[in-house]
């Protein structure tokens, strides 16, 4: 490794930061980490709950890049599917991907993990290099760039100086507010109708899971569903996602008794589970979705985002944190190419080069996470659909390299999320087809069937 003079200023200590910053240090850069939040490790959570994390492939290559792969394996978990609760209490299980396979040999599956306990194993993994440093309590109020680099002002926390400046922060990220301020920089901000409440549903007597663990359980009720991820101490990280406003809405549920009245209607078998229901949702706070899309990711050669910042989605297809990663991992290949040895290089183009990749992909799963979210509470427990899934599954069994499923290409490659999405496309389009056939609940399991689709997509060829 060789060593470098710059010093590069990454703002978010959240998980993508700390990715991006260990990167950096294994590449013998100096890293200086701010966040605005005290340091969680000593303050406990202060920033509130979170969706549960699904770690798949395109994060696993990242943190096998950053050489964390066998820590971080160490406090995940596998899923191997969806478990749906029908209204009537009665279960489907739709695997993933292949049985087979995987990156740790135990089939197509995405794996659960922490985020607290994710971030501490970045954080200090970075620290450990002895070339990162992370500053909390310091919110970025501004920056400016000159011929010398970046400075960044923290107001009442002083000034520092860096070569280059990363911006991690998230959603509602500083940096990119500042990079609105000037010129051809687009920016938008749009908030799902949908909000989100979590609870968490404990392990029984035993320290047992109350629920089979290799899945993910969803409760789909049409425009609302629960939602259970399973975390390796035996407990359930559990998210209800409905509207704020109209029919079934949150704000119909205006203390715990309508919460209780609420899940007894809507998810009968879950009751039972969790005694303390009514004091769970007293406590834990009601959350919305923001959606973010900005052009360009950089500003000059000293500037870039990465993650969130630059690319907010919601979490319906569990790749807000995969997409983050796979940044990192498109930046590191680009240093390659563009950087020498020393660091020094054609740093413009390099960051041109990542913001024109990466934003048309932050485009597509984007769109592909609303999608999930609208098969996931409205067609998961819909027969036909669920008809339809067998059929693809075949059709991808018998035909591997013609016919990937969306969500395999999605989860378990590295095809672009932009290519995905066409291809998805054209095989849901195929799919349409199929499934219009008067008589398809009496043919689906017929050669004929895997024939026709394959012959369609052919044709399109």
């Amino acid at each position: 490794m060789s060593e470098t003079r710059e010093r590069i200023a990454v703002v978010g200590a959240g998980l993508v930061g700390s990715l991006w910053a260990l990167m950096l240090t294994r590449r013998g850069y100096t890293v200086d980490i701010f966040d605005r939040r005290p340091d969680p490790r000593t303050a406990g959570d202060v920033g509130g709950r979170s969706i549960n994390l699904a770690l798949s492939e395109r994060g696993w290559k990242a943190l096998d890049l950053a050489g964390v792969q066998d820590e971080v394996r160490e406090i995940s978990m596998p899923v191997k599917g969806r478990r749906m609760h029908a209204l009537d209490g009665s279960l489907t299980f739709q695997p993933y991907g292949r049985a087979e396979g995987g990156r740790f040999g135990e089939g197509e599956c995405i794996y659960s993990v922490a985020r607290g306990s994710l971030n501490q194993l970045l954080l200090e993994a970075a620290e450990k290099t002895g070339q990162a440093q992370v500053h909390f309590n310091h919110k970025l109020e501004d920056y400016r760039q000159d011929d010398d680099g970046v400075t960044l002002n923290f107001g009442a926390g002083g000034e520092r100086k860096a070569d280059r400046l990363f911006g991690t922060d998230g959603a509602f990220s500083a940096v990119r507010m500042r990079m609105m301020k000037g010129d051809r920089f687009d920016a938008s901000q749009e908030y799902l109708k949908h909000g989100y409440k979590e609870l968490e549903l404990k392990p029984d007597g035993q320290g047992d899971f109350q629920l089979p663990s290799d899945g993910l359980h969803i409760w789909p009720r049409g425009h609302f569903m629960l939602m259970a991820l399973p975390n390796p101490d035996g407990s359930f990280t559990c998210t209800l996602f409905a509207p704020f406003e109209g029919v079934d809405s949150f704000d119909e549920i205006v203390d715990s008794d309508a919460a209780l009245a609420y899940f007894e209607k809507h998810f009968p078998d879950f009751v039972p589970l969790m005694p303390d229901l009514k004091a769970q949702w007293d406590s834990h706070p009601l959350s919305s979705l923001a959606m973010v899309k900005c052009a360009p990711w950089h500003e000059n050669d000293r500037v870039a985002l990465v993650g969130d910042s630059a690319h907010a989605i919601v979490p319906f297809y569990g790749q807000g944190m995969n997409c983050g990663f796979e940044d990192c991992t498109v930046l590191d290949g680009l240093m390659d190419r563009f950087l020498d040895a020393d660091g020094g290089g054609h740093w413009g183009e390099m960051l041109a080069q990542y913001s024109e990749l990466r934003k048309a992909n932050g485009d597509a799963i984007l769109e592909l996470a609303l999608r999930n979210f609208i098969e996931m509470r409205d067609l998961t427990g819909d027969p036909m659909f669920l008809l339809q899934k067998r059929i693809e599954g075949r059709i991808a069994k018998q035909h591997p390299d013609q016919w990937v499923p969306l969500y395999s290409q999605v989860t378990f490659t590295h095809i672009d999320y932009a290519e995905a999405l066409k291809r998805g496309n054209r095989q849901r389009a195929i799919m349409h087809q199929v499934m219009d056939r008067p008589d398809i609940e009496n043919v689906s399991d017929s050669p004929e069937i895997v024939a026709q689709a394959i012959a369609l997509l052919q044709e399109g060829a």
